[in-house]
């Protein structure tokens, strides 16, 4: 509460009247004596009462001030010290969660994260109308048996989920809080995603394998040679499967354990890359002249995981090499950039990606088209892989594509001078 500057001046001259009083009798007996002027003995007694009853005044007023000192002498009480003492609503305004202070069900109070929430307009209104939600009725106006939390959903945005909960401060208040749980949300989403997408791929082949097996043991069909033959084939294609699929778990659960350290290696990104396409053209996988390499680095060292950024290049030229044309070229070209990063730019002739599947393309086990990725090998983690890597690196990752055109997927690595001593 404030205190007025008015009582404050009158509550001073009350305390220091005795004061004043006592000095003015001291004052007129030293004129006395002073002057051997004989006023008798009745005007020295009042002036005796006078003294006494000032100093007795002073110590009464002093034990009964409304404004104790507290033990530091600085207390917020302190006449000399005006300062207002902080309330619930002034709690409540200075939170940076949505908090309510709601009496009867009407919203009394609400902060600035509370109306950017449910409206600028909630004060003064019903609780009910600004969070209509079945399950918040009870702690929002009812009789509170406990404190079990009740989850929102919708609220700010499709995706977003909030804990509401309800503290009674007295018989007709309570407190409204609404804590965000989007992130441990969406978090708990992808790792239901991902092993349902992990369960589902690896599925697949463990049925094409177990088929295939039973179909083995017939012993009509071991006779049959070539059937035999074809039947392996494609159960060592469903191993090998599952086997990239294992492989790129366990390189994109390694990458992300370590994705918040810089890696220390000195890499040179020239020799890196024309060993890749070497061994590309080399393994038959592209025709000789079907990877056109332009190099115009000057500045071609960063600091890096030699390792992972080979994996990078093996996993976009495959991609690449997958979808793109049969026989279009794939042109990859290195430079430098003026803030000290080298620009790895990887184009293909293929028929290109629809703009509302980009923003999802390093999504795990995101397929444009599902039948097409399993048919070529495709694991869907590929360029999950190949982000994680460029944040490891502190770099930037963007895919840009035209349907009928092609992709191109630049990656921009910060060099040694990216990073002063």
């Amino acid at each position: 509460m404030t205190f007025p500057q008015s009582r404050l001046r009158k509550d001073c001259v009350i305390k220091f009247i005795p004061v004043y009083l006592s000095g003015l009798s001291i004052l007129a007996l030293f004129i006395i004596a002073v002057s051997h002027v004989s006023v008798g003995w009745p005007i020295l007694s009042l002036m005796l009462i006078v003294i006494l009853w000032g100093w007795w005044f002073k110590n009464i007023s002093e034990a009964s001030t409304p404004f104790p000192e507290s033990k530091s002498g600085n207390s917020l009480t302190d006449p000399a010290y005006p300062f207002s003492q902080a309330t619930a609503a002034d709690i409540i305004i200075a939170m940076d969660e949505p908090a309510l202070l709601v009496n009867q069900g009407q919203v009394e109070v609400a902060n600035r994260a509370a109306e950017n929430l449910l409206g600028m307009h909630i004060e003064g209104g019903d609780i009910r109308m600004a969070i209509r939600h079945p399950a918040a009725i009870r702690l929002l106006t009812e009789p509170l048996d406990n404190m079990t939390p009740v989850l929102l959903a919708g609220l700010g945005g499709v995706n977003r989920r909030w804990e509401l909960y309800a503290y009674p401060l007295n018989e007709e208040q309570r407190l409204i809080l609404l804590r965000d749980q989007s992130t441990a949300h969406l978090t708990e989403q992808v790792r239901i995603d991902f092993v349902a997408n992990t369960s589902h791929e690896l599925r697949t082949p463990l049925a094409t394998l177990s088929g295939f097996i039973e179909t083995l043991e017939d012993d009509d069909v071991i006779k049959e040679r070539d059937t035999r033959h074809h039947f392996l084939s494609i159960m060592a294609r469903e191993a090998k499967r599952m086997q990239n699929l294992v492989d790129d778990l366990m390189s994109l659960s390694r990458i992300e354990a370590g994705k918040f350290s810089l890696p220390h290696d000195i890499v040179h990104m020239s020799p890196v890359v024309e060993e890749v396409v070497s061994n590309i053209q080399a393994s038959g996988q592209a025709k000789a002249a079907q990877i056109t390499l332009e190099n115009h680095l000057f500045s071609d060292s960063l600091q890096g995981d030699r390792a992972e950024l080979t994996q990078l290049l093996y996993n976009i030229i495959g991609n690449a090499l997958k979808y793109g044309r049969k026989d279009g070229i794939i042109k990859v070209a290195l430079d430098n950039t003026d803030d000290h990063r080298i620009k790895l730019a990887i184009a293909d002739e293929g028929d290109g990606i629809p703009f509302h599947h980009i923003p999802r393309l390093t999504e795990r086990f995101y397929r444009v088209d599902n039948s097409r990725s399993r048919a070529l090998g495709g694991t869907g983690l590929g360029l999950a892989i190949v982000k994680q890597i460029v944040e490891h690196h502190r770099g930037e990752l963007l895919i840009d594509s035209l349907p009928g055109k092609g992709t191109t997927v630049t990656v921009f690595l910060p060099t040694t001078d990216f990073f002063p001593e």
